[in-house]
């Protein structure tokens, strides 16, 4: 198994326009081409060369461009990857000793690896949107309850 690298991939500010520009270009591409499955693009680096592209490679491209051109940054981590604890943690953005507190509840799954523990990035993923659906349903029904109360 090859180690898996999380570090965000930042830009810097002055290169924001131009992939904001690349942004718009690839969207307009994908929104006006909805059938095509494969898309073929020029690389203009000396000769002309053409690559061909598939379109969940092209709209995966739209979605990293949308946010470093945001200012964010941004981490390919492929599904099937095994991070540590401290990884999982820092993806949920929460303390190591946290994460493994939701591992021992049997709130998201893991293996054991020796004694180290590891954690699938679509179990982890997969926990995250739970929780977020969570702390969605939480909220709203918090705001009703402020507004039957007449508070908002």
């Amino acid at each position: 198994m090859t180690k898996t690298d999380i570090r965000p991939v930042t830009i810097p500010p002055e290169q924001t326009a131009s992939t904001n520009r690349a942004l718009q270009r690839v969207r307009s591409y994908l929104e006006a081409h909805k059938d095509r499955r494969e898309i073929t693009v020029t690389v203009e680096d000396g000769e002309p060369e053409q690559l061909t592209l598939p379109r969940e490679a092209v709209e995966l491209l739209a979605g990293l461009l949308a946010h470093l051109g945001a200012g964010r940054g941004v981490s390919v981590v492929p599904a099937d990857a095994e991070l540590t604890t401290q990884q999982a943690a820092d993806m949920l953005n929460v303390s190591r000793p946290f994460l493994v507190g939701l591992l021992n509840a049997g709130e998201i799954e893991y293996r054991h690896v020796g004694t180290h523990r590891r954690i699938k990035a679509s179990s982890l993923m997969e926990y995250k949107q739970q929780d977020d659906l969570r702390r969605r349903t939480a909220a709203d029904e918090l705001t009703e309850l402020g507004q039957e109360m007449g508070m908002m």
